[in-house]
């Protein structure tokens, strides 16, 4: 007899929970409060390390897709890995966010929540969601500024023409 699903939500969140653990605050740093992860430390390899991190959290989204979670929530939970991950290429800076920001234990909240009120988690998905689009498209829009700035200084450079 299948044991009840309840039961398996429950054993899944816990893996879970000690998983984004591992990832985001296994790791006192000596002398202070602070705790990091492993997903924090294989970051500071530079290049390799921020997309090995990512690819580890994604694991918490495919078991949260798994569990039932929302399209909205699945989003939600990737925009917190790409944040992690794009900000996290940035050398030093990118880093202490890392440190910080903590996708995993953030990801494995939001999916407790949505597990315990899936109506409420909703809505504000939906809100988060709105934010976040809006985000990524100042972000494209200024990306694409800093582009253009840049093709112009190099055309200005190397032909001379202002």
């Amino acid at each position: 007899m299948a044991e009840p699903d309840h039961e398996s939500q429950g054993g899944r969140l816990k893996r879970l929970d000690r998983l984004a653990w591992l990832l985001d605050n296994s790791i006192r740093v000596p002398g202070t409060k602070w705790r990091i992860g492993i997903d924090g430390l294989i970051g500071l390899i530079p290049g390799l390390g921020d997309l090995l991190g990512a690819l580890m959290s994604s694991y918490l989204v495919v078991e949260a897709a798994r569990a039932g979670a929302s399209v909205s929530l699945i989003l939600r939970m990737g925009l917190n890995i790409v944040l992690e991950t794009v900000v996290g290429v940035v050398p030093i800076i990118g880093d202490l966010f890392d440190f910080a920001f903590k996708a995993n234990l953030r990801n494995v909240r939001l999916l407790r929540r949505h597990l315990d009120d899936p109506d409420r988690a909703r809505s504000r998905n939906r809100l988060v969601l709105g934010l976040a689009a809006l985000f990524v498209i100042v972000i494209a829009i200024a990306t694409l500024v800093v582009v253009v700035a840049v093709f112009r200084w190099a055309w200005i450079t190397l032909t001379g023409a202002a």
